[in-house]
């Protein structure tokens, strides 16, 4: 679907949103465009920009995409930028390819939306996702508000934002990496991070981890640069954080009212397991997923499995064509005749829909940060299994912070075994498991107020607003 520009006359403003193509970056933000569709009922035009590859997932994921978008948000698409044959799930080299590329092509598509609009529609603002910061010197040049979205926790966005202060204490090295026996205190409200907690750590790639504290040394000047800094959280849930951060506008968390909107997402979304779960007892079901990059090894998803299978319980497990280090999970001998009835297996699933239903009693999860979103706004317990950057200080928060999850631990090769998630399961279906779900259910009202009218996120999504029909 291309854009359609000059169409939608009238509106107040017109916005140019830039996602970082990843899953968990693409779909906050649209939910977040249309929000601001919704709440400025319709004074406000959003053009949604994707790389064309990944604006063909989700087209191909959704048939109904482009028509169950509002009339004022198009989707539309730029060129990748990659070379020919370029793994578009190589964050590393996606990153660097977007930088040489996506300048230029962002400033064509404004440039084509300006000149057919005959100036009753220019592009008023441009929305960047904070991992390509930089293109707002884009928007700017043609008179754009520059603002910053944030998919990440505001805590995460602390460390990012102190990387001067911390390089220049010594606390750093140039690869981003703690100082051996460094610890990042900054407040005593705000939990700590160690070396494997901050928001670039790939502990064993250190070229990978290079990169991304480069990336995330770009995403600091880019948010000191511009105006507003909007988060996908709430200020009741990190107060000490957003208060640390200059210019943050917590508005989160970010939902779709709208169920039957799918055009977020890169895999077709299995409708069936909605059905599967409608035959189960309430607060029965576990819900396994570690979001669109985790992978693992054969051996550990082996212990997976059958960890789920040794539980005896009801479980819903997302488990992607790449799962297994890029490839389709192939599983324990004689598994999956085994758990017909009790378990299924989908490749990708609406998420929000599933955490909601009554069905699901936890959430065995990456503790993305839009996971842990959705999951804290549908009140259940978690499970903790972070893979890579902010994901063990999310958990942190659930575990230690909001006491709404558990670790599942790491043995000393780094796998999580059969009997520790067996084990961790059975603690959450227990008596143990009250206190989990008693937490969650405040949580969840906490979150649920914060959007409502008059509660901190509306109010702040208000005060966006009034600044945008400026």
């Amino acid at each position: 679907m291309g854009v359609s520009e000059g169409e939608g006359g009238g509106a107040a403003g017109h916005i140019v949103a830039v996602p970082f193509p990843a899953q968990g970056h693409v779909k906050p933000l649209l939910k977040l465009c249309r929000q601001i569709v919704r709440r400025s009922r319709g004074g406000i035009k959003v053009t949604f920009v994707n790389i064309e590859s990944i604006h063909s997932r989700i087209i191909a994921s959704s048939s109904q995409a482009a028509e169950k978008e509002d009339d004022n948000i198009v989707l539309t698409s730029i060129p990748d930028g990659g070379r020919p044959g370029e793994d578009q799930n190589d964050i590393c080299s996606l990153l660097e390819s977007l930088r040489s590329s996506m300048p230029a092509s962002v400033a064509d598509l404004i440039h084509r939306i300006n000149t057919n609009s005959n100036n009753n529609n220019n592009v008023t603002c441009v929305i960047a996702d904070i991992t390509i910061g930089w293109i707002l010197d884009t928007g700017r040049k043609f008179g754009a508000e520059a603002v910053i979205f944030s998919p990440p926790s505001a805590a995460s966005l602390i460390p990012i934002l102190q990387i001067p202060t911390l390089l220049e204490q010594g606390k750093l090295d140039s690869n981003g990496t703690l100082k051996a026996g460094e610890v990042i205190t900054l407040s005593e409200d705000i939990l700590a991070w160690k070396q494997n907690d901050l928001p670039w750590s790939a502990p064993v790639d250190l070229k990978t981890q290079r990169i991304f504290f480069e990336c995330s040394v770009r995403a600091e000047k880019a948010a000191r640069e511009a105006k507003w800094l909007l988060t996908n959280t709430c200020y009741e849930i990190e107060p000490s954080a957003c208060d640390l951060c200059p210019n943050v506008l917590p508005i989160g968390p970010l939902l779709d009212s709208d169920r039957i909107k799918s055009s977020a997402n890169f895999h077709p979304a299995d409708e069936v397991c909605l059905s599967w779960l409608d035959t189960k007892p309430p607060g029965s079901v576990i819900y396994v997923s570690f979001g669109s990059l985790a992978v693992f090894s054969l051996e550990q998803l082996d212990e997976l499995a059958i960890g789920l299978e040794l539980s005896g319980r009801a479980f819903l497990w997302v488990a992607r064509p790449d799962l297994a280090n890029g490839s389709p999970v192939v599983y324990p001998e004689g598994f999956l005749e085994r758990i017909k009835g009790v378990g299924k297996i989908v490749g990708w699933t609406d998420q929000e829909r599933v955490l909601s239903h009554p069905s699901t009693a936890c959430f065995l999860s990456h503790c993305g940060w839009n996971s842990t979103m959705e999951g804290l706004i549908a009140g259940v317990p978690f499970l903790c299994w972070p893979y890579f950057a902010d994901q063990a200080h999310n958990q942190n928060y659930v575990c230690d912070k909001w006491g709404v999850g558990l670790r599942i631990e790491a043995d000393k090769n780094g796998v999580r075994s059969r009997h520790e998630i067996r084990y961790k399961i059975d603690e959450v279906f227990s008596n143990g498991g009250l206190r989990l779900r008693e937490n969650a259910i405040k949580l969840k009202k906490m979150c649920a107020d914060s959007v409502e009218a008059g509660g901190s996120s509306y109010n702040n999504f208000d005060k966006f607003l009034a600044c945008l029909n400026k």
